[in-house]
């Protein structure tokens, strides 16, 4: 699902507060993303944190997105956004940690998904073995919500982020822990 007619459905569902349109896009969008991110920083975890919160920004503003526009160019500029942040940030030398997070209402819990349902699925020690593949970022995440059953408000408040970062990085660990679990 890809070609233009697509992503605008998943933009139209996804500003009506769909959580499988925005995991959609999210899968959709990641490496390309990622990639964008990584060419600039050369960093694996820099690109992936800030590709993290490009995510994060995008579902949070997704009402603003004007369809006028191709939707990876209003992605891109948001990372790029981010990018500069971070090197500014990273320049003044000063760590700048948001105390309080925004909630992110459009994103919601609602039926598992897929990728659920399969982690529900396997046997637990085979589970934690795969877990254990992830990157710790992403085990943390995956623990406190299926091991500790923490809520988003709760495991934002627990790792210190704003819960729409908690909530793409949950999205992203279940979509790698899925492919781990499928050989993909």
């Amino acid at each position: 699902m890809s070609d233009n007619k697509d992503i605008s459905l998943l933009i139209v569902q996804a500003k009506k507060g769909d959580q499988k349109a925005f995991n959609d896009l999210l899968n959709i969008y990641w490496k390309d993303v990622y990639h964008f991110q990584l060419n600039k920083c050369q960093n694996e975890d820099e690109a992936e944190d800030i590709t993290i919160k490009a995510f994060a920004k995008a579902f949070d503003k997704i009402e603003s997105f004007d369809e006028n526009y191709q939707f990876n160019t209003w992605l891109y500029t948001i990372s790029s956004n981010l990018y500069v942040d971070h090197l500014r940030k990273k320049k003044a030398e000063t760590i700048s940690i948001n105390k309080n997070p925004v909630e992110l209402h459009r994103i919601v819990d609602e039926d598992p998904s897929p990728s659920d349902k399969l982690i529900q699925e396997q046997n637990l020690a085979q589970l934690k073995a795969y877990i254990l593949q992830l990157k710790p970022h992403y085990q943390e995440v995956i623990n406190l919500r299926y091991f500790q059953e923490l809520s988003y408000k709760e495991m934002a408040a627990q790792l210190d982020e704003p819960m729409n970062n908690i909530k793409v990085k949950l999205l992203r660990a279940k979509k790698l822990l899925a492919e781990i679990i499928t050989g993909k």
